[in-house]
């Protein structure tokens, strides 16, 4: 989950650090795979520690796929040239 988690972050500095919007829209793809990727292992540790509340992770991750979602959209409408 670590790993995933940090591996968000991570993505969009690298697609930044491109200088090419094209570039930066398939890192940002690549994020949003990653918060996928954190959301199922939310989804699994639910049922292994069902003691444990994770509505508050769950509900951070979604948002950070909603405005990861956002992101890809308006970068790839532009025309690739920043």
């Amino acid at each position: 989950m670590q790993r995933s988690a940090i591996s968000i972050p991570s993505n969009i500095a690298e697609g930044w650090a491109r200088n090419h919007k094209l570039e930066f829209a398939r890192f940002l793809s690549i994020s949003y795979a990653s918060g996928a990727e954190l959301e199922t292992q939310i989804i699994i540790a639910k049922d292994q520690y069902p003691k444990i509340d994770y509505s508050e992770a769950g509900s951070f991750v979604l948002e950070v796929q909603k405005m990861l979602f956002a992101l890809i959209n308006n970068t790839k409408s532009a025309d690739g040239k920043w």
